[in-house]
């Protein structure tokens, strides 16, 4: 017996080593990418590369400035795009429809989606929208692209969020003669609030730092400012022409050789801290969404 137990002993206290040097590795991996990126980028992110435009000639600008604003574009209009009908399809297949064939291809088909390279979906967006819907290399063209792209993760954390709520919850609303609509609307989604932000977030992730679907649909040329007669024109007129991200931005920096090493570590460095900012948005609306 006690050889028995000396010898479970060990096992577990070698599982508990394997485990703990697994999760040092893995922050040490972690802290060891954002720190060389940041080391090298914060010193040369000013605050005139944050707020001037972008230049290819050798002696010119080198800001970012457009390069931010066209990714909160594509960010905003993908998540207006997909978020609706995610969730709307999530409460479809948790809540109305009956889980039979119908359920199962949709959730195989969604699964396929998710797994799909993006840079498949870059040419299913270049031959749709931007030649059958001759919506050309546009802002408005990548946020459609990425809409498809991010569809499944939201569709996926919704609704494993939504078969998360207790039952109970809706059986006693039910009880109390409530709806079937205000019942989900007002009480399981609420509920599972939270998870459905995060998949929203995951899908933020993905948006920030996409290159290959963008590549196709947005094109690389557009580095101007948002530009017409009022707000109006200047805000949605700007949807229409082509729309350097920063992720897009940071790769034909990093490969064209014309611009110095630090324009792509500072563009890298801007990124991360956009990606951040947003999490930590949408975190604090997670948690005055609980309360």
């Amino acid at each position: 017996m006690r050889s028995k137990h000396s010898r479970r002993k060990k096992k577990d206290i070698l599982l508990g080593t394997l485990i703990w040097l697994s999760a040092i590795v893995t922050v040490l991996v972690l802290v060891g990418i954002l720190g060389y990126i940041l080391i090298n980028g914060l010193p040369h992110m000013t605050l005139s590369f944050l707020t001037s435009t972008y230049s290819a000639a050798k002696g010119g600008d080198k800001g970012i400035l457009p390069m931010i604003i066209n990714t909160l574009y594509i960010i905003i209009l993908s998540l207006l795009f997909s978020t609706p009908i995610g969730i709307g399809s999530a409460i479809y297949l948790t809540q109305y429809a009956r889980q039979g064939r119908l359920v199962k291809a949709i959730r195989f088909a969604t699964e396929v989606l998710s797994g799909i390279p993006s840079v498949l979906f870059g040419l299913f967006g270049y031959a749709v929208f931007v030649v059958l819907f001759q919506l050309k290399l546009s802002i408005l063209s990548g946020s459609l692209t990425m809409m498809i792209c991010i569809l499944p993760t939201i569709i996926r954390t919704t609704e494993e969020s939504l078969l998360a709520v207790p039952n109970t919850y809706k059986e006693g609303a039910l009880a109390l003669g409530a709806g079937k609509l205000r019942v989900t609307m007002g009480i399981v989604l609420p509920c599972a609030m939270s998870g459905v932000l995060t998949g929203i977030i995951l899908a933020m992730g993905r948006i920030v730092g996409e290159t290959a679907a963008l590549l196709f649909t947005v094109g690389v040329s557009g580095n101007s400012m948002p530009k017409g007669n009022n707000i109006f024109e200047a805000l949605f007129g700007h949807v229409l022409e082509q729309g350097n991200t920063l992720a897009l931005h940071l790769y034909n920096s990093a490969m064209n050789g014309k611009d110095p090493v630090s324009v792509p570590f500072a563009t890298a460095a801007a990124l991360l801290i956009l990606i951040f900012v947003l999490n930590r948005l949408a975190g604090y609306l997670s948690k005055r969404l609980k309360k």
